[in-house]
């Protein structure tokens, strides 16, 4: 799984950071960032829900391919 945040659309809602706090955080200017070590979604089954959470859809999730 390879998940992308869109800084140029991300407005800082924190709703990843919500609904996937394993794998969002929020940096010190309050925008959406991957934790470290999480970028494959770290297992977490909420981070397709976290993509869908974000009100302006900043956050991408897509399947590994290979």
């Amino acid at each position: 799984m390879d998940i992308s945040i869109d800084r140029d659309t991300c407005i800082g809602a924190g709703q990843c950071a919500l609904t996937a706090p394993d794998v969002f955080a929020q940096d010190d200017d309050g925008y959406s960032t991957v934790r470290p070590g999480a970028e494959d979604g770290g297992g977490s089954a909420l981070v397709r829900e976290a993509a869908r959470a974000c009100p302006v859809g900043a956050v991408s999730v897509s399947e590994r391919v290979g």
